[in-house]
């Protein structure tokens, strides 16, 4: 087995890995509007802000004091020579997280190809994390979200393993092909109140082209997300399949001129055969892999990064950031682990090295 990695070697490594996946972020989302730009780029302090997360420092001010500690390296590791002030990197930690989520697109395309994991079965979850402080009622009234502590970027939301919680929520898409190592491809932070029928849209038409089949649970039982996944804009087969337990929707037989007109007939009748395809023995054996992968992975992630319990700042703007950059990081790290021959996602003891 490979010698274990000193200290600070293993850091710059994954330093010198990340430098271009956010370089190629920050060139497909453009800074726009009026100004000059900004004499630090967002790639910079995203590299930054991945570092302190790598190092588990859990407020902007511990963040901020050990990476000015560690200046002369981190600089020379980024080809700079000024180094971002406080209220610099303050302000500009709650702007980084829009080069964030491409940056783990990239990554997960990256990975891909070097064989780290296959996407032929992607898995995608959504789960919850405490917000800091006390939590908001659910149903406001008379100043009662004004109280003291508060963070009113939170909000309620719900599942099966957490049950009710205030504060904030990631979806995250994983890859779930049998014997391959589960690794995340896609993902969002919010708060905890989105629906999991509106974020997991936008996230269809960036899932790899060798995606064959979709596990989600039933809060994605929804028409428009299977008929994205399964057709194309012409209506063709893509030859994907979404598999997601049904909601039971009492639909009337209707005759007559009472009749589905043809488009909901349509609708109808592929829903009808997803329903179909989910029952059946391969659909369940196909399906039974989202309890293997995504869900261990929910808790892998948050133990590593210590947010099994609450997340790490208050504000969603500070929270997404954070939750980002841990995702990007924990890609970087299986990939470092895989460089080194190690096929297994245990990486605990690299992050306990940095």
């Amino acid at each position: 087995m490979p010698a274990r990695a000193k200290e600070g070697a293993c850091l710059e490594a994954l330093v010198r890995m990340a430098l271009p996946l956010f370089q190629s972020a920050e060139r497909q989302c453009p800074r726009a509007g009026p100004g000059r730009p900004p004499e630090f780029p967002d790639w910079m302090l995203a590299t930054l802000i991945m570092v302190a997360v790598l190092a588990k420092r859990k407020s902007k001010s511990a963040q901020y004091r050990y990476l000015s500690a560690h200046r002369e390296e981190l600089l020379r590791w980024l080809g700079r020579t000024q180094w971002p002030g406080r209220t610099t990197y303050f302000d500009r930690y709650r702007r980084v997280s829009r080069i964030l989520s491409p940056a783990i697109r990239l990554q997960g395309q990256v990975a891909l190809r070097a064989k780290v994991a296959e996407a032929t079965a992607v898995a995608v979850d959504k789960s919850l994390i405490a917000a800091r402080g006390p939590v908001g009622h659910p149903r406001p009234r008379y100043g009662e979200n004004k109280r003291q502590g508060v963070d009113r970027d939170g909000g309620w939301g719900y599942s099966d393993h957490d049950g009710w919680v205030y504060g904030y929520g990631y979806e995250v898409v994983v890859t779930a092909t049998p014997g391959s190592m589960v690794f995340p491809l896609l993902v969002s932070a919010d708060a905890g109140n989105r629906s999991e029928g509106i974020s997991f849209g936008e996230k269809i038409a960036q899932l790899p082209e060798m995606t064959r089949y979709v596990l989600a649970d039933r809060g994605y039982d929804k028409n428009a997300y299977g008929d994205g996944i399964e057709y194309d804009g012409k209506g063709h087969r893509t030859g994907r399949h979404f598999l997601c337990p049904p909601i039971h929707r009492h639909v009337p037989l209707r005759h007559g001129r009472h009749r589905r007109c043809r488009s909901r007939q349509a609708t109808y009748d592929r829903r009808q055969r997803r329903i179909a395809f989910y029952h059946s023995r391969r659909g369940h054996r196909l399906y039974s892999r989202r309890s293997r992968t995504v869900e261990p992975f929910n808790d892998w992630f948050k133990g590593l990064f210590e947010l099994d319990q609450r997340v790490w700042h208050r504000g969603l703007d500070n929270n997404r950031t954070q939750i980002l950059a841990a995702v990007f990081g924990y890609q970087l790290l299986v990939r470092w682990n895989y460089r080194h021959h190690r096929r297994n996602g245990q990486i605990k003891w690299i992050l306990d090295t940095l």
